[in-house]
């Protein structure tokens, strides 16, 4: 059993606090918290024990501490319990600066084990079509069209799906679009009312130096709408993959097209639950990753630890966090000077 300790009570918290109630044989946690109030809230909203004191995390004997809080404090955080000598897990993004990424940087590269929580790659029906394109079924990807996620969780998912190594050199031009749109959905559940607020929507053609082009956009209230949708498209010479759909080429050159539903890897059939069997039973035309597959995409990542602890492979390689944060930073500088092309620079991980 993995235990681990989770700092910060927000949120994102809460999924790594579901996730250890959930598989309470795996995993085990304990909430450290800044003060006796967050401390009672927490525990009494998560059901996970909590604490203000690190002498009870010390106590509590972690095999790693999950970093969940905001950005803005992210990689200072880090560094604080790196420095005590424990391996962390992040939420993303690992850093908010360019600067605060060469730090971490030079961190993993003295020998601390710093895990990005970068999970939507592995959540079960994205993970399907990215086992699709590594199958051939499309040929060599090309492009992208992707407003399914924003900044770093679209960076991830970009590369994987493009087979693009970190440190491809690439090229930005961007545009920030404000427009409303009326409110449905939220947190807390729907909303009826009609409001209507300013939806920020960020357009951006990126062109890496491999040759492969994307196009990004993305409106953050995409991830909670009814009238709203999510959309991907990865093109190669052979086919495409489109939201919940393949289309391809088979051996006699003949048109065919098949429907993609979550999969779960052998490996982690024992994070299987019947809420996920429920979300694998009937194929969907829209592309909608929700709350049960990203518990799930965590609760492999925190599964690797174990691994990972042991001498084996990171669950998510440092450079790809650093990576996705600084697509993230290059991606707003863009945003601001609209059309105007920025390139990336070198960075350390690159090497």
């Amino acid at each position: 059993m993995l235990s681990f300790i989770i700092v910060g009570s927000g949120y994102r918290s809460e999924y790594f606090a579901r996730v250890a109630k959930t598989y309470p044989h795996l995993f085990r946690a304990l909430y450290l918290c800044r003060s006796q109030e967050k401390a009672r809230l927490v525990t009494e909203h998560t059901g996970i024990a909590a604490t203000t004191d690190e002498k009870d995390c010390i106590a509590f004997r972690p095999d790693f501490a999950v970093i969940a809080v905001d950005r803005g404090h992210m990689a200072r955080v880090a560094e604080e319990w790196a420095a005590k000598g424990f391996p962390v897990v992040t939420e993303t993004p690992v850093g908010a600066t360019k600067e605060e990424l060469c730090r971490l940087w030079e961190l993993g590269r003295n020998g601390a084990k710093i895990v990005c929580c970068e999970q939507y790659h592995r959540q079960p029906l994205l993970a399907k079509g990215l086992a699709e394109i590594a199958a051939g079924r499309i040929g060599s990807p090309a492009s992208m069209y992707i407003s399914l996620l924003h900044d770093y969780h679209a960076a991830s998912l970009i590369r994987r799906a493009l087979n693009i190594p970190v440190g491809d050199p690439f090229v930005i031009r961007a545009r920030e679009l404000v427009s409303a749109v009326v409110e449905t959905d939220s947190r807390p559940g729907a909303i009826l009312d009609g409001r209507r607020t300013e939806a920020h929507r960020v357009q951006a053609w990126i062109d890496f130096a491999s040759g492969k082009h994307v196009d990004h956009d993305f409106c953050p209230v995409q991830y909670r709408s009814y009238i709203r949708s999510r959309h991907l498209v990865v093109r190669g010479e052979t086919g495409e993959w489109s939201d919940t759909v393949i289309h391809y080429l088979n051996q006699n050159n003949e048109p065919e097209q098949e429907f993609l539903l979550p999969e779960i890897p052998e490996k982690y059939r024992i994070l299987d639950t019947q809420a996920l069997r429920d979300r694998r039973r009937n194929w969907q035309p829209d592309l909608a990753p929700d709350t049960v597959q990203d518990e799930y995409a965590i609760a492999t990542i925190l599964l690797d630890m174990e691994a990972y602890l042991q001498g084996g492979a990171s669950p998510y390689p440092l450079a790809e966090a650093l990576e996705d944060a600084y697509f993230w930073l290059c991606l707003k500088e863009a945003a601001d000077h609209p059309f105007t092309p920025l390139a990336s620079a070198g960075m350390p991980w690159h090497a």
